[in-house]
């Protein structure tokens, strides 16, 4: 196009004000600017500077604060940065990747990509819609902002102003689409075509390095598998199905029936055997974890509890009698009450070197709750306590255990607690802000915890602080689980999300795996498996499966 000295071509309100005032100077962080131009658009349909008049805008672009009515508060700090009237205050687009990475967690666009609720749909790419914009042309004017502003000479008809104004709000989710695509957070839709058969695993390449893979045991649907890792291998449970997979590549090793009720608990080895834990009902069964074949089966008495720690099964009554079952052989070793607990349902947590079953009694009033230590070996107990709060377990590590403080009313968690049996040393951290009905997981000194409403909360038991809170926007979430570098949680449409544990970054995410039982998504998430460097989860369209941990981003 051909051009005068002293006029300029584009359109304001994505114009940088040095692109008026000192148009020679203009560099990368021109870009930045028309990128917070582009997300008011996308979030309110209308520009940071709007008027009728495309030399107003050009004034206000260059004097004014932008508009930013409207914006999302989780975006707003982030626009208003790459509004910034002088290029040095605007992030770099290394850091404005890092901040878009983050806030984009607090929203679920994946909702919007297509072809992921029905399996039998041709696999789709989903990619961004763009537009070239139009050049500018550098003048030779030291402030050309007071002379657009006097005279008027933006080289843009009117015509094709106005056409550009009508079409704002229609542009906005084409918009949306292409800050997702500089976000990165718009990914490749994937579906099977029924070609394949069941149980045959799908890699696909991870940034060149590691292949991810994918597999749905057995028929489709059938609801969320659980899933452990133990005895070199994935070990997970449907309704129906018990089955082992080989962690590299989801291969099916071994498939077994169970009666459809399976808890909301994934097999476990115990005892040297596969303990699938079915439904309160009918016997107990353990199976033989290279074949899947039965290793002893036993008729129980009825109860209401179940639990496997250590080398035991630990087994509660309605009347508060435990039963403590070999699970290498499946006879009853002990039978005894709890003192102090009237009917204990235990917790216990993997990879203490001695393991021990947990219960808790709350006070009448709420205030105070008694937590009581057992040996499973013997129904022996090995420590006492009663500690001020309404509390749950969560956790243990290096000799101590953490609990949460839960609230009265809703089970909001309001502080977490340390407590070191050998000293009867208790830390408590209060939550500045209640996490709502959270689910917790421990890694070393760090609590973590995902609330229902997304809130993901790291609690610094050493330093006694909250370490940070990010809203990722996933209601319902895992418990969270952390290597120590990164923080993994699955969401209830099958995503998995990847967070700096020292940061609350989020880094990545995998792409919804919905599906016709995602309804059937159980009321505690399965929690992402770490192993080897790997992170396996399942999905509520029967898919179970691995990538690397190493780079969330690459996910």
């Amino acid at each position: 196009m051909r051009t005068e000295t002293g006029k300029l071509i584009g359109t304001p309100p994505f114009m940088a004000p040095e692109q008026f005032r000192r148009p020679r100077e203009v560099g990368p962080a021109a870009d930045v600017f028309a990128l917070g131009s582009l997300m008011v658009h996308a979030a309110t349909g209308r520009g940071p500077f709007d008027s009728d008049s495309p030399y107003v805008v050009a004034y206000q672009v260059v004097h004014d604060e932008p508009d930013l009515t409207g914006v999302p508060e989780t975006l707003a700090p982030l626009v208003l940065r790459c509004l910034a009237k002088e290029p040095g205050d605007r992030p770099t687009p290394d850091e404005l990747m890092r901040e878009l990475r983050s806030a984009a967690a607090a929203y679920d666009t994946q909702v919007f990509i297509p072809a992921q609720r029905e399996r039998t749909e041709t696999p789709r790419e989903a990619g961004p819609e763009s537009a070239p914009g139009a050049p500018v042309e550098p003048s030779g004017q030291s402030d050309p902002s007071e002379q657009v502003a006097r005279s008027g000479r933006v080289a843009r008809s009117g015509r094709s102003w106005r056409v550009a104004r009508r079409l704002g709000k229609r542009s906005a989710l084409v918009a949306g689409a292409v800050g997702l695509a500089v976000t990165g957070s718009l990914v490749a839709v994937h579906s099977f075509d029924g070609a394949e058969p069941a149980g045959t695993p799908t890699a696909r390449s991870a940034s060149g390095g590691f292949g991810a893979w994918e597999v749905v045991p057995g028929a489709s649907g059938g609801g969320m598998p659980q899933c452990s890792y133990a005895a070199r291998r994935l070990l997970c449970a449907r309704p129906g199905l018990v089955f082992a997979l080989d962690p590299a590549d989801g291969g099916t090793l071994w498939r077994h029936p169970v009666e459809e009720a399976v808890r909301d608990e994934p097999p476990v080895v115990s005892g040297g055997l596969v303990q699938p834990e079915v439904g309160l009902l009918g016997p107990l069964e353990a199976l033989d974890p290279a074949t899947g074949e039965p290793a002893w089966q036993e008729e129980m008495p009825a109860y209401d509890g179940l639990r496997t720690v250590g080398d035991m099964l630990l087994l509660t009554r309605a009347d508060g009698m435990v039963t403590g079952v070999d699970s290498a052989t499946g006879r009853t070793k002990w039978a005894r009450r709890i003192p102090g607990q009237a009917v204990p349902y235990f917790t216990s947590f993997a990879g203490e070197r001695r393991p021990a079953a947990y219960a808790t009694s709350p006070s009448a009033d709420g205030r105070r709750t008694r937590v009581t230590a057992v040996d499973p070996a013997s129904g022996d107990v090995r420590w006492d306590a009663e500690l001020a709060g309404a509390l749950k377990p969560v956790g243990a590590a290096d000799g101590s255990v953490f609990l949460v403080a839960e609230g009265a009313a809703y089970g909001d968690v309001r502080s977490v607690v340390r407590y070191t049996p050998a000293t009867g040393a208790t830390r408590r951290v209060v939550l500045p802000i209640p996490v709502e009905q959270a689910q917790a997981g421990v890694h070393g000194d760090t609590v973590y915890l995902m609330g229902a409403g997304g809130s993901l909360v790291a609690a610094d038991m050493a330093a006694g602080k909250q370490a940070w809170r990010l809203e990722t926007g996933v209601s319902r979430g895992s418990t969270p689980v952390s290597d120590g570098r990164h923080v993994y949680v699955t969401a209830p449409d099958g995503r998995l999300l990847g967070v700096d544990a020292r940061a609350g970054r989020l880094l990545g995410q995998t792409r919804p795996r919905l599906g016709p039982d995602s309804d059937k998504v159980p009321a505690s998430l399965p929690a992402p498996l770490l192993a080897g460097g790997y992170v396996y989860a399942g999905a509520p369209d029967g898919t179970v499966f691995g990538v690397a941990g190493r780079d969330p981003g690459a996910w």
